[in-house]
């Protein structure tokens, strides 16, 4: 079986406290809500203390084009995206060059040639490397590429697969898009990335800088899940100014109705139910969201207590974020034979869905 062996994360210089962002919220909008204080509520409800941009909050107090914002994408994309890979790499002793597929995720900008070809030279990565850009996946696009990585290590199991996230959502600010959208995303959405190394079964010689006693798990499955005519649940509406958010107060009541029956399906092909799961990596999609998947699946509040603290440090970084958790499960110390589900919901509307064991 393909194994995850290594996570690395990168962010950005500018640090925002959660206060700072409400305050923001409350100059800008001072004239779109009637009932904006009530509004505001959202920025504590959130339980977010602080975020990390690639801009100084001052930068988003100006109107900017999408080609400039796009320009900074690229720039900040291809530093970071570094950074999570060079941190990646390091922790097993391997370099760019080792990889023999790269996988590189977004939904935050755009580059042609893809942002994974920019990467490539700048790490001197092979030639014959093959590359696989996937775009307009959302929040699931992590998994996604995690998923994808697994089945191209399952074919070539002598590979050495790299998926890099890198998601700049403060570059889809809009500053007159007025909408409640926009001022929940404001609250919500940070910038980060992350990177993950996936090899085949028949590597045998990766070595760890770090603690080598620690089991790295095996990835043994993956699913996905998309549900008819809901395309207006989230996405982007492509604005002159940029991306313009798009998503449903209704995520949560989907998780709720529907997360068991999508986990206990995949999980059945496998002869396991919900008690044999132990360790839960969900896409922090917002607090409202982790409390669905508490109630859907019947979770003591520890049993996500990694997510909502990458909540509350960093926000929800779309693709990337549950790199940030995968980094710190991989952490911890785990019995032999655990099995761990990661779980992520994106546009489409989709949920994507990778079955671990340790």
């Amino acid at each position: 079986m393909p194994i995850l062996a290594s996570i690395g994360t990168a962010l950005p210089p500018y640090e925002f406290k959660q206060e700072e962002t409400r305050d923001f919220a409350r100059k800008i909008f001072s004239n779109a809500f009637k009932d904006l204080e009530r509004l505001l509520k959202v920025f504590q409800s959130a339980e977010i203390e602080k975020r990390y941009f690639c801009k100084p909050l001052s930068w988003f107090e100006q109107q900017h084009s999408w080609e400039e914002k796009n320009a900074l994408y690229i720039e900040n994309a291809l530093c970071l995206g570094a950074q999570a890979i060079t941190n990646c790499l390091r922790k097993v002793k391997m370099l760019p060059s080792d990889i023999d597929i790269f996988i590189f995720v977004t939904s935050t900008g755009i580059a042609t040639p893809s942002m994974d070809a920019y990467l490539y030279n700048l790490l001197g990565m092979k030639p014959s490397i093959i590359r696989m850009p996937l775009w307009g996946l959302g929040c699931a696009g992590g998994v996604s590429g995690i998923s994808r990585a697994r089945e191209l290590a399952t074919a070539y199991p002598e590979s050495k697969i790299l998926v890099c996230c890198v998601e700049l959502a403060g570059f889809s600010f809009i500053l007159n898009d007025y909408s409640k959208a926009n001022l929940i995303a404001t609250s919500l959405f940070a910038d980060g990335a992350g990177a993950a190394l996936i090899i085949g079964d028949k590597i045998k010689d990766l070595s760890y800088t770090e603690d080598n006693e620690k089991r790295m798990p095996q990835i043994l499955d993956s699913q996905s899940y998309l549900w008819s005519d809901s395309l207006d649940i989230m996405g982007w509406n492509v604005q002159n100014e940029g991306l313009m958010v798009v998503f449903s107060r209704d995520i949560p009541s989907l998780v709720t109705q529907s997360a068991k029956s999508q986990v206990e399906s995949f999980i059945q092909g496998h002869q396991l139910t919900l008690k044999d799961i132990s360790r839960y990596i969900t896409h922090p999609g917002g607090m409202k969201v982790l409390k669905a998947y508490e109630t859907a699946l019947n979770l003591k509040p520890n049993d996500l207590a990694i997510a909502r603290d990458v909540l509350k440090n960093h926000g929800n970084m779309s693709s990337a974020t549950v790199f940030y958790i995968l980094e710190k499960e991989l952490n911890k110390r785990h019995n032999p034979d655990e099995y761990g589900i990661i779980l992520a919901l994106g546009p489409g509307f989709s949920c994507e869905q990778v079955l671990l064991q340790w």
